[in-house]
């Protein structure tokens, strides 16, 4: 029993068919395929239940109440003539004896669909978030994100660290974005700042003996979005150990994050332990960022000495004086590439446009042969080029020069 309801919506089964249940949620959508037949598809927070209405009484009831209306639906379960396997309660319909309206929706028509709300326009999402969030694929994000959370704190408590709840309101400390600040009512002219990271504070509780200590920290940063973060907050996975050197905190790192990103990841895998050790400047030539998705499998390959004398101008390492320019050619190989030529151009332009510097491109055909791009200076030092890339059958090539 769950309140004023017996069962939730993506609850029955087959087994449940004969019993009396009742069902409260929102009314998703109602379809009257005759004057004494129609159906209700019912939605609360767990999933979605067929009602079938037999009657021309129960037909009206429910034609009359508006979409994204609350209802209360008592009725009996039976097993469907015609069951949808991709629903989880595909196999039952529930056979309703009344039908209450618990709280009526206002208006006729609502501001997007809600099965549909990632298309509309995103002010209008923001508007009526409470309407977006009751969206399957918006709201499995926010599950998402307590189930992630609840998965690191356990882990962490296992490995022996206490969580600590840091203040908010702290005073300012020169980091690496600008504070967010904070009118203090009883001092005026005074401002608490909201802190950048609890750097601080953990640093205070190691002083004071507490050995090991993280937190799912907030951090206020007043600073423009970043590609792997939103603006103004974000949260993070804080921690500390005391005594510990680097490989001690890897060792907990190794431990905790690869089951979380395996089982909640996108790609359902993760590194396993021990991490991959990466110095800097290898992790920059080599990748292009010094936090590299291994999975990824686009490297930076330096290909200076291998096109150096191809008699393409932006790659020549020698001016005409004699002079070294200090050119250094990088390629990037993208193997069993399917994409048209529009795509490629589109694709180089934008590259300019954001970095500023030209890019180069050519690729190797089914045939074997190089072609497009600059390929007619490649053409004449192919086999080692092929060699130098490892290249083959419909590969793509892209280049940069500097």
């Amino acid at each position: 029993m769950m309140q004023s309801r017996t069962h939730n919506c993506g609850e029955l089964r087959i087994e449940n068919a004969g019993e009396s249940v009742t069902l409260v949620g929102w009314l998703e959508n109602m379809r009257e395929v005759g004057s004494g037949l129609g159906f209700v598809v019912l939605r609360d927070f767990y999933g979605t239940t067929q009602i079938v209405l037999e009657t021309e009484e129960m037909v009206k009831t429910a034609k009359a109440i508006n979409k994204e209306s609350t209802i209360s639906v008592k009725g009996v379960v039976r097993e469907r003539s015609s069951k949808n396997p991709k629903q989880a309660t595909g196999d039952i319909e529930v056979v309703p004896e009344s039908i209450t309206v618990l709280g009526r929706c206002r208006y006729n028509e609502l501001p997007f669909e809600i099965n549909h709300s990632r298309e509309a326009d995103e002010t209008a999402r923001l508007k009526y978030r409470y309407l977006d969030l009751r969206n399957p694929e918006v709201k499995k994000n926010i599950i998402l994100r307590c189930n992630v959370i609840a998965a690191l704190r356990q882990a962490m408590t296992e490995h022996g660290f206490m969580e600590i709840t840091t203040p908010i309101l702290t005073s300012s400390s020169p980091e690496g974005a600008r504070d967010y600040l904070v009118p203090a009512r009883k001092h005026p002219g005074k401002f608490y700042a909201l802190p950048q990271a609890p750097q601080q504070f953990k640093q205070l509780l190691m002083t004071a003996g507490f050995d090991r200590y993280f937190q799912i920290a907030p951090c206020f940063r007043d600073e423009d979005a970043r590609g792997d973060r939103s603006p103004g907050e974000f949260y993070q996975l804080d921690m500390e150990m005391a005594f510990a050197s680097q490989e001690d905190v890897f060792a907990v790192c190794e431990d905790v994050l690869p089951p979380v990103f395996a089982k909640f990841g996108t790609y359902n895998r993760a590194s396993g332990a021990p991490f991959v050790r990466i110095p800097y400047l290898e992790a920059m030539e080599k990748y292009g960022t010094d936090k590299p998705d291994l999975r990824i499998d686009l490297t930076v390959e330096d290909v200076t000495e291998t096109l150096a004398d191809c008699g393409f101008g932006p790659f020549a390492t020698k001016a005409e004086d004699g002079s070294d320019t200090n050119v250094r050619v990088k390629a990037v190989v993208i193997s069993d590439f399917k994409e048209s030529r529009k795509f490629i151009d589109k694709t180089i332009g934008d590259v300019e446009v954001q970095s500023g510097n030209k890019a180069y491109w050519f690729r190797m055909d089914e045939n074997g042969e190089l072609v497009g791009g600059i390929s007619k200076f490649v053409a004449p030092i192919k086999d080692a080029v092929v060699s130098r890339l490892s290249l083959k059958a419909g590969d793509l090539v892209v280049l940069s020069s500097g």
